[in-house]
Formats: structure tokens, C-alpha cells, sequence
């Protein structure tokens, strides 16, 4: 089993630079949706904290990079990322493709607002 990497920074070393500018964005997105958050690594990824507890985490993969959890929302909240989904509580973002980079900061606002 590889070793869990210490922090965000040393997650965002292990990828190609295509994927690590994307999770960076996604990163800074969550920052400025969050200033009050908390950087960790839960899970083995990266992950924002509000008051000790897990708010949203990202992750990179080989073809995607993924959002999660999914907050509860009203109808067009449901159909904007009704494209991402992909399973229950995961959103799949695929590379080669415009990231939602405004949804991502709405979803870390609704997170934050119902944990």
C-alpha cells in the first residue's frame, strides 16, 4: 500500500501537471468558497475541515478527478450536477473537459452550510 502523503502539496506532487493544475484550482476554489476551512489529508486525499469535521474532499484519478460528498439541493442544484454524478455521494469531473469551477465553490458552500 503506498504511503498516505503528508499534506495537500505532497497529494498534488504525485500527479502530471495537467491533472495537479486542475486539482489546484479545485483546491483555490474551495479556499475562496471556505476561507475558514482547514486543509487535511482523510481517506488519503485531500479534504477541507470546518470545526474539526470533514467538509468536502477532492480527488484525482487516471481519467477524472472527483468531488465529494454531494449535498442535498433544491431542483436546478439536482440538474446542474446531475451530469457529474457518478454514484451515490460521488461527483466525476472528467479530464479533457471544462471543469464547473463555480458549481465546485457552490457545493463547498452547501456542504458547509448543512454539515
Amino acid at each position: 500500500m503506498a504511503q498516505q502523503p503528508e499534506n495537500i502539496d505532497a497529494y498534488l506532487a504525485g500527479f502530471q501537471d495537467d491533472v495537479r493544475e486542475i486539482l489546484s484550482e479545485i483546491r483555490g476554489t474551495v479556499r475562496r468558497a471556505l476561507p475558514e476551512a482547514t486543509e487535511a489529508i482523510s481517506y488519503g486525499i485531500p479534504t477541507f475541515r470546518l470545526g474539526g469535521r470533514n467538509v468536502v474532499h477532492f480527488a484525482g484519478w487516471k481519467r477524472h478527478v472527483s468531488l465529494y460528498p454531494i449535498p442535498d439541493g433544491d431542483a436546478a442544484f439536482e440538474h446542474a450536477v446531475e451530469p457529474y454524478r457518478a454514484g451515490k455521494g460521488t461527483l466525476r469531473f472528467h479530464l479533457g473537459e471544462p471543469v464547473p469551477y463555480d458549481l465546485i465553490a457552490q457545493i463547498a458552500t452547501l456542504l458547509a452550510e448543512q454539515r
